[in-house]
């Protein structure tokens, strides 16, 4: 079954383009460049998923598979990569085999890993060292943003390396925006977990004082889903919490993941995030009640 749903592609000018991490997330961001008309080459570390990629998605221009990054960067003008933290990151892009010694003068890699925003940097002027372009470009929308090619991408780096990359991640992408100077698009992706982690907790506590006090919650939801109270979590999260369902979606290690980021750069700006810093925590909880690989909206678990 295909991961990806249709979509209708803006008008976008065909480029050889690689991506590099073909994980929850990457699979279908480099299927819908494949499904818009560019030349993919991709690259995993399992190359048994990189093989199937190339099989599955045969009829859209014949993607190849590259052993290394280096290869896969190859001839590219743009290099998309999705892979889990820092270190990751750094070992697909930097070394001999990495992306940078693959790719050619002008040529722009566009680092969609939520990372921190001090690799983001170092990317940017090693980039800039080899005559090449470095945007990061952390992405929001989930599993099913990505399948449905509708995620919301926050860019840092160079106007001009964004503008040329921007039609082409609109393949992928409902709004794909750039945030100022290397590092932005990092430090809004912060922003952005801040803000679930507390929606998230307060959806949590919300649900479980409704089912004490013997309301229909679902009932609660559809009501105060129409006021004030609204949001993305509650539209999408809030009955699968009151059924116990959290089967999908970003998994709780994923935002110990950002959550730590969030943490360390708090620490660096002098951010005050309390209440971040005890969500953090909470989640913690519910990675020991063995729900690592759980939604975020897991969070609900802990108050049972």
């Amino acid at each position: 079954m295909s991961s990806t749903n249709p979509k209708t592609y803006e008008a976008s000018t065909p480029h050889k383009v690689a991506f590099l991490g073909l994980g929850v997330m990457g699979y279908p961001m480099a299927a819908h460049l494949a499904l818009a008309g560019h030349e993919v080459t991709v690259y995993n570390r399992n190359a048994t998923k990189s093989i199937a990629f190339c099989a599955e998605y045969a009829s859209a221009g014949g993607p190849k598979h590259a052993a290394t990054p280096a290869l896969a960067a190859a001839g590219a003008a743009m290099v998309f990569c999705c892979v889990g933290n820092d270190d990751d990151l750094r070992s697909v892009t930097l070394g001999a085999d990495g992306a940078l010694a693959g790719m050619k003068p002008g040529a722009v890699l566009v680092d969609h890993t939520t990372a921190s925003a001090s690799v983001a940097r170092e990317l940017y002027a090693a980039a800039k060292d080899l005559g090449l372009h470095f945007i990061d470009a952390p992405v929001s929308g989930g599993q099913a943003g990505a399948q449905n090619g509708a995620l919301t991408v926050m860019c840092g780096g160079d106007a001009a390396a964004f503008d040329a990359v921007r039609p082409v991640g609109l393949a992928f992408s409902k709004a794909f925006t750039r945030m100022g100077e290397s590092g932005a698009g990092q430090l809004t992706k912060m922003v952005n977990q801040i803000c679930i982690a507390g929606l998230v907790q307060g959806l949590s506590e919300a649900i479980a004082f409704g089912q004490k006090a013997g309301l229909d919650v679902n009932q609660v939801l559809d009501v105060i889903g129409k006021g004030a109270a609204q949001s993305w979590q509650l539209d999408n999260r809030g009955k699968t919490m009151v059924a116990d369902k959290f089967d999908f979606g970003f998994a709780v290690d994923w935002m110990r993941k950002d959550l730590g980021l969030v943490l360390d750069e708090a620490k660096r700006n002098g951010a005050r995030l309390p209440v971040t810093a005890l969500v953090d925590q909470f989640y913690a909880d519910v990675q020991a009640l063995g729900g690592q690989r759980w939604d975020t909206s897991s969070l609900i678990r802990r108050l049972k």
